[in-house]
């Protein structure tokens, strides 16, 4: 049964010790028996989409994990949709970035019986170039996908709770953004959507598609800033076991991880 390990929203960077104790404990918990696959699904750094040196020193932590990794950047690691970050909008200069230190920002791996599809969330809807490439990566993977059954892994989930809303929202991909991943979303083997940014635990079905939102391995964000999102606000990780035609999650945290509340860190964390 392969198993996945989702890390999320660790907000690393050598100018703050916040949050890396976190990530250290979930590496060691990783090493004591490695899973298949480690996905880190976005906001790996502080402040990437403006300092490099964020980008890199986040890069360095993930790749120590024992597994090969996949990275997928969020909006502080390369910018995102203006809606979301006028101050920090995608852009050629933060994908480059990105692609120097934490690899091309999607990518489709092949484990026994399964198709892991993973995206850059940041670019759909915005009209960036690299939307369109990346759509393209989108319908071959899922036409390729044979018998395989799919996991999707990206930063910001695809909706939040049915794939009709209409509308922007900061905390998912916006609608015009959600055509390119029809071949994905649509396919009949499709199992997992796996998700962070939220900085909230939660999960939902939708016929035989299970939706997980990752814990933050930093912090959470209080209930008034998300208004009717539900979940668990505690830090930690995910691990995927991948079985023949379902997937079990399970949530990984120690009793030393430490969940911080936003407001009592946000001049140490939000860049300005």
């Amino acid at each position: 049964m392969p198993r996945i390990l989702q890390l999320s929203d660790p907000h690393l960077s050598p100018r703050s010790p916040l949050f890396r104790e976190n990530v250290a404990i979930i590496r060691r918990l990783a090493e004591a028996d490695p899973p298949d696959l480690v996905i880190a699904t976005g906001d790996l750094s502080l402040d990437g989409a403006d300092r490099e040196e964020d980008l890199a020193f986040a890069a360095e932590l993930i790749a120590a994990f024992p597994a090969p990794v996949l990275s997928l950047p969020g909006n502080h690691d390369t910018g995102t949709d203006r809606r979301l970050s006028k101050r920090q909008p995608v852009d050629d200069a933060r994908l480059d970035r990105w692609r120097r230190h934490c690899g091309p920002g999607y990518g489709v791996v092949d484990l026994p019986g399964w198709r892991v599809v993973g995206l850059n969330s940041e670019v759909m809807g915005t009209g960036h170039a690299a939307e369109a490439a990346q759509a393209a990566v989108i319908a071959e993977a899922a036409a390729g996908a044979g018998a395989r059954r799919i996991a999707l892994f990206l930063h910001r989930p695809p909706f939040l709770a049915d794939p009709t809303e209409a509308g922007f929202d900061p905390w998912c991909i916006a609608p015009e953004g959600r055509a390119a991943l029809a071949p994905v979303l649509d396919h009949p083997g499709l199992r997992l959507v796996a998700s962070g940014h939220i900085h909230l635990h939660h999960r939902f079905a939708r016929g035989a598609v299970r939706h997980v939102w990752a814990p933050a391995l930093s912090f959470t964000v209080a209930p008034a800033e998300q208004p009717g999102l539900p979940g668990e606000r505690r830090c930690g990780a995910l691990l995927h076991r991948l079985g023949a035609d379902d997937v079990e999650t399970e949530f990984l945290t120690h009793d030393e991880i430490v969940t911080l509340p936003l407001d009592d860190i946000r001049e140490d964390t939000y860049p300005r």
